[in-house]
């Protein structure tokens, strides 16, 4: 068999609603030699009869559920392509997203990644309207509107995930070189990742709107967070690499306080909005050590104080 140009991963979890679409979308980008891979992460629908009866072509592995990090792991090591790229099963690329990231790729020598704009998509209907998609139509075409971090972006990637997954096309061997998603984040396995790519390929974007990213009621971010991840990561990346970009560029040090410790605070208000007072004074505390001068932090952390001290409505 000759080696595919392109594998597309698909990380699927009780996506039987949606995947059809996500699937026939990546189809409509008429790549030559693309194969497909889906792996579900142990889904209780009917994700993997419809997967393997309406689209034979497309490669499937079952796992047990292990999360999403996991699949697209698995996927990695399934991939014949030379370049990879992914998208969850709930989303949707438009066409041409391939063609115009090649074709920004070959003008770039040395760069192993791209990513694209997108639009954000409020939505439980398995496909966008052809009005919702002759309004972005009518927009996508302005560059300064859809433009972003492109180049030695890691300084960039400190102060925000600016890089979507299910818009990436990578080299395959960036993945060999620099290992794949981290299991052990339930959230920001992909940020983590892409810090590290950032670290030895540029990282360009396409300036269009070539996908569509789902927002909607089962979406992961909307639940509790067990961790504050964003800080997790980051810290990460300054223990290893610091502030400076491979390009000699360095992130201002102060945006970077000002965001982690925002991510504490946000943490903590979160929890306390739940009823945790203890996890909100955790995050509390640790937005205050990151920045002391920082006002949510301080707002947080007496709120959860006077919260611990009032009476409880049980004793009243």
């Amino acid at each position: 068999m000759n080696t595919p140009l392109v594998s597309v991963i698909i990380p699927c979890y009780n996506a039987e609603r949606y995947i059809g679409a996500t699937i026939a979308s990546v189809l409509a980008q008429g790549q030559a030699g693309m194969e497909i891979i889906v792996v579900d992460d142990g889904s209780s629908d009917g994700s993997v009869a419809l997967v393997r009866r309406e689209f034979p072509q497309v490669r499937v592995e079952q796992q047990v559920n292990a999360g999403v990090a996991a699949a697209r792991n698995r996927g990695l090591g399934m991939a014949r392509g030379e370049w990879v790229a992914f998208v969850d099963a709930d989303d949707i690329w438009l066409p041409g997203k391939l063609a115009a990231q090649f074709a920004q790729m070959d003008a770039v020598p040395g760069c192993r990644m791209s990513y694209t704009a997108w639009q954000v998509w409020p939505s439980a209907a398995p496909l966008p309207t052809s009005e919702q998609l002759e309004q972005l139509a009518a927009i996508a075409g302005d560059s300064a509107r859809w433009g972003g971090a492109s180049g030695w972006i890691y300084p960039d990637l400190l102060l925000d995930c600016v890089v979507w997954t299910s818009t990436v096309l990578a080299r395959r061997s960036l993945f060999e070189e620099i290992g794949g998603f981290d299991p052990t984040l339930r959230i920001g396995e992909d940020y983590d990742l892409w810090l590290r790519a950032s670290r030895v390929t540029p990282i360009h974007r396409v300036a269009h709107p070539y996908a569509l990213y789902r927002i909607h009621p089962a979406s992961i971010t909307k639940s509790m967070p067990t961790d504050n991840y964003r800080a997790k990561v980051i810290g990460r990346a300054l223990a290893s690499w610091g502030m400076r970009s491979p390009d000699g560029r360095e992130a201002d040090k102060a945006s970077v306080r000002r965001l982690l410790s925002k991510s504490w605070s946000d943490y903590a208000g979160a929890h306390l909005q739940g009823g945790s007072l203890a996890q909100a004074r955790r995050g509390g505390w640790a937005a205050l050590r990151t920045d002391p001068g920082h006002a949510p932090g301080w707002k947080v952390l007496i709120k959860s104080y006077v919260q611990a001290l009032a009476p409880s409505k049980e004793k009243k």
